[in-house]
C-alpha cells in the first residue's frame, strides 16, 4: 500500500515577517550635499564679488575698489510621487504586513528618484571638466592618474574644501578601482558602507550608484546628456531642499475596499554660484 500526501498539508514558513521587495539602489545625495528639510520654498544665498589686493612700494595711498552682491536662489519646484491601492483582502488575508511593505518600498523608490535627480544636477551644473584616459575608471592602470588629476582640480583652496572630496561612480566602474586597490594597498575598496560609500582614494570618498543613474533622460530642469559621465567635487557646496522629508498619505476610496496610499517628496537643488568650479563633470573616454 502506498500513502500519498497532498502538498497543501505541509507546514510553510516565511523567511521574513514582511514581503520581500525589489533590490534597491544606494542613496548618496545626502552624503555629498547639504540638506534642508524646512518648509521654505525658496532659499537665498547672495554673494559678493571677489576683492583684489595690491602690492606696492611705501606710499600710503590706495585705490578704491567696487564690489557688488549677486542673488543666488534655490527654489523648490518639483515633486516625486508614487501611489497604489491596496484592497482590504490583500492585507487581511496575508501573513505579512502588506501595507507596511508597500509604504517601505514606495518610500525607497521616491528616495532613489530624488537621489538620481540630485546627482545628475550636480554633474550638469559643475563648471569643472575632466576627460579620463581611454577605459576610464574601469581600467585599473588609469585609476591613480585619474584621481591625481581630479584632486589637482581643487588643490590649493582652503583645507575645508580640499579635505572633503567625493566622487560618484557607477557599479560598472568598480572592477578597475578594486583591481587597482589590490596592488596599491587600498584596504577598503570592497567594503560597502551603509550610505553607499566604498572607501576612499587619495582622500576622495568613493560613492557607488547603479548603472544608468547618470542618464540622458530629462528629469525636471535636468536636460544635460549625462550618460557616460561621472561627478567629482567637494562635499557641501551644493544644497538640496526636501521640505518635510518624505510624506505619506492613506485615504479611503469610494466603491473600493481597503486604502489608497501615496508617498511623495518635494525637491529643489542648487550648486551655489561661487562654488561651481569645485564640482567637476567627468567624461569617460
Amino acid at each position: 500500500m502506498a500513502n500519498t500526501i497532498a502538498s497543501q498539508v505541509y507546514r510553510e514558513k516565511f523567511a521574513k515577517k514582511t514581503i520581500e521587495t525589489a533590490l534597491r539602489n544606494n542613496v548618496v545625495a545626502e552624503a555629498i550635499c547639504r540638506v534642508d528639510r524646512s518648509d521654505a520654498k525658496v532659499i537665498k544665498s547672495p554673494y559678493l564679488t571677489a576683492m583684489t589686493g595690491a602690492f606696492q612700494a611705501l606710499t600710503g595711498t590706495y585705490s578704491l575698489g567696487d564690489f557688488t552682491t549677486t542673488n543666488d536662489t534655490l527654489t523648490v519646484a518639483y515633486e516625486f510621487i508614487t501611489g497604489a491601492h491596496l484592497f482590504d483582502f490583500q492585507t487581511a488575508l496575508t501573513e505579512f504586513d502588506t501595507m507596511a511593505a508597500a509604504y517601505e518600498d514606495m518610500a525607497a523608490q521616491v528616495a532613489i528618484n530624488i537621489d538620481q535627480y540630485v546627482v545628475n544636477k550636480l554633474c550638469a551644473d559643475g563648471t569643472g571638466t575632466y576627460t579620463t584616459p581611454t577605459g576610464g575608471f574601469a581600467t585599473a592602470a588609469n585609476v591613480n592618474e585619474i584621481f591625481a588629476n581630479l584632486v589637482s582640480k581643487v588643490a590649493g583652496y582652503d583645507e575645508a574644501y580640499y579635505g572633503n572630496m567625493f566622487v560618484v561612480l557607477e557599479n560598472t566602474d568598480m572592477p578597475g578601482v578594486i583591481a587597482a586597490g589590490a596592488t596599491n594597498g587600498f584596504n577598503t575598496a570592497d567594503q560597502v558602507l551603509s550610505n553607499g560609500k566604498v572607501g576612499s582614494w587619495m582622500g576622495v570618498d568613493i560613492y557607488v550608484v547603479r548603472s544608468g543613474t547618470f542618464t540622458n533622460t530629462d528629469i525636471g530642469d535636468m536636460t544635460d546628456q549625462n550618460s557616460g559621465h561621472r561627478v567629482f567635487g567637494v562635499k557641501g557646496v551644493a544644497t538640496y531642499a526636501a521640505p518635510r522629508g518624505i510624506q505619506y498619505e492613506e485615504k479611503g476610496v469610494s466603491g473600493k475596499t481597503g486604502k489608497e496610499i501615496v508617498v511623495y517628496g518635494y525637491v529643489g537643488f542648487k550648486l551655489w554660484a561661487p562654488k561651481t568650479a569645485l564640482v567637476v563633470d567627468i567624461t569617460l573616454s
